[in-house]
């Protein structure tokens, strides 16, 4: 059994970002990943098999609260579900991280202020090549420096959209985009702003996934190994049942075994929860670290909605992923609760549309609502609660549990939205993207979803500490968007790469390795007012 320093499970925007943090330290790391590489094929921009035949889509199923299997949306490749995320990179807002009234109910306080994280946002929105332009979003959180690359550009229609809503008293912003685009020099840029990059992997490598801004750079080093379609089934402690001992896993029908002096769990938040579940011994019996009883509860998937405008004009769009909207994100005129988030999606085509459309919708009706099709993405907070949760039966299997107890704000978002449809220069009457909307979407779509693996100081009442590590074992960590306590209403993604940043930090410290001293240049952050990381000292900024 091979021994190494740390053994990252998973590769996606928390364990892929983790190794690239921890790579230069010439300590031995591996990182186990379920899935091979996604393929680069013609197929990667052919949306009839992308979002039609779901191709990279997982075939495994999950079953509901009822008992009923589903398929859920998941990508295992080298990147994770980052492969054909939208590369939108938020920071939280900086009043997400405190206690926040909802409709629903209440939003609970993060143990760090945002303080604390900033340092590390501006580092991760350095390594995924955030491209924004600060001062626009009126909701946007204090900033040590502006955004590192320039916003991108709207084509015609959607500046026109721009403009319309200006001219409307509200207030749209370029979307802070994870793209490898130079707009003064095309030839420089790996992105070549097509019309396939939100939900669709990238061929060309344009979209700043984890894979290729991340775990591609660290298996150059020679102390880190990367093993592919290594499924890690159990956890497996020493006599004294606070420290990992072995990971035992699956890899093309054979069993493997590794150790490590740290064992981080980065699976996505469903699986690491399951696989912790799964984990059980004599002195966790209700699973691994879960003395507290809440691995796999608090389970959180914003209120998603996808919803296609008819513009009056055709939109001759391609890359559309540009604008957003945060009028809403703390309420309305005829609101004091929040409601969200609004954002382009994609530019749908006629094989998007027809995953949804009945079967017996013509050709060229798809073709014309196509070619005049806005599309728009619609986020609203999700409330974590104890119910609310991730179990496994007795083969493994991952049973998910779900009830949305947030929606009026979502609802009173999407009037909203209907609301501008006519500011907007689109017939009053929408249509449900189904591609991104179905049926299944508020238990299979599982792209934002957060919480089963909480971060706390109160070991009673969430399962790891403020470092992300386990209170009951010694040398456990989870990093990907388990820890969140609440889950805001933009999209997560970012807060798990500046988190596995901090944490990385952290363990650098832990194992005598240094930090790159470019890393830890401008660590320095303090918001007005910021409360600070409670455990004070000289680890209060995270800068450890």
């Amino acid at each position: 059994m091979d021994h190494y320093d740390v053994i990252i499970i998973g590769t996606g925007a928390g364990g892929g970002t983790l190794a690239h943090c921890l790579a230069p330290s010439g300590k031995k790391i591996l990182l186990l990943e379920r899935g091979g590489y996604l393929p680069r094929e013609p197929e990667n921009w052919d949306s009839k098999e992308v979002f039609g035949r779901e191709r990279y889509v997982t075939t495994e199923r999950w079953y509901d609260k009822h008992g009923i299997a589903f398929r859920p949306h998941a990508q295992y490749y080298v990147g994770g579900n980052t492969k054909v995320y939208g590369a939108i990179l938020f920071r939280l807002r900086e009043r997400d991280f405190q206690g926040v009234d909802h409709y629903g109910g209440v939003s609970p306080a993060w143990p760090i202020s945002y303080a604390d994280l900033e340092p590390y946002y501006a580092e991760a929105e350095r390594l995924y090549l955030v491209h924004g332009q600060t001062g626009e979003d009126p909701t946007e959180p204090a900033r040590s420096g502006p955004f590192p690359y320039p916003a991108v550009s709207h084509e015609p229609r959607i500046q026109q959209l721009h403009d319309d809503l200006v001219n409307a008293g509200h207030h749209p912003f370029h979307l802070p985009l994870g793209i490898d685009l130079d707009e003064s020099d095309p030839e420089a840029s790996r992105c070549v702003r097509c019309n396939r990059f939100d939900g669709f992997p990238c061929p060309t490598d344009g979209k700043a996934d984890a894979h290729v801004r991340c775990v591609r750079p660290a298996i150059k080093y020679p102390n880190v190994t990367l093993r592919t379609h290594v499924w890690v089934q159990r956890l497996e402690t020493d006599a004294s049942e606070r420290s990992i001992r072995r990971v035992v896993a699956k890899r093309r029908g054979s069993e493997e075994t590794y150790s490590a002096d740290v064992v981080v769990v980065s699976c996505g938040a469903p699986n690491s929860a399951a696989l912790l579940l799964r984990s059980v011994s004599d002195k966790h019996p209700s699973g691994l670290a879960n003395s507290s009883d809440v691995i796999g509860r608090h389970y959180m998937a914003h209120l998603n909605s996808g919803v296609t405008a008819i513009s009056r004009t055709p939109n001759e769009t391609k890359f559309q992923k540009t604008l957003g909207l945060n009028d809403y994100y703390w309420g309305a005129e005829d609101s004091d609760l929040p409601l969200g988030h609004i954002q382009m999606l994609g530019k749908s085509d006629r094989h998007i549309l027809r995953t949804g459309a009945p079967w017996f919708a013509p050709g060229l009706a798809l073709d014309y609502l196509a070619r005049h099709a806005i599309d728009f993405w619609l986020t609203t907070e999700d409330l974590p609660h104890p119910d609310n949760r991730v179990t496994v039966d007795r083969q493994g299997h991952i049973h998910l549990a779900k009830t949305y107890r947030n929606a009026e704000p979502h609802k009173r978002l999407l009037a909203k939205l209907k609301d501008l449809l006519g500011p907007m220069g689109c017939h009053q009457t929408s249509i449900p993207r189904w591609s991104v909307l179905s049926q299944q979407i508020p238990i299979a779509g599982i792209a934002h979803n957060c919480g089963t693996v909480r971060f706390g100081t109160d070991p009673r009442r969430s399962a790891l500490d403020l470092d992300c590590k386990a209170h009951d074992l010694d040398n456990l960590y989870v990093v990907d968007t388990s820890f969140f306590p609440s889950s805001g209403a933009v999209n997560p993604a970012l807060t798990a790469m500046a988190n596995a940043l901090r944490v990385g930090d952290h363990l650098l410290e832990r194992l005598g390795a240094p930090s790159a001293p470019s890393r830890l240049a401008d660590r320095r952050f303090d918001a007005p007012g910021a409360a600070r990381d409670p455990r004070a000292g000289p680890f209060a900024r995270g800068s450890h």
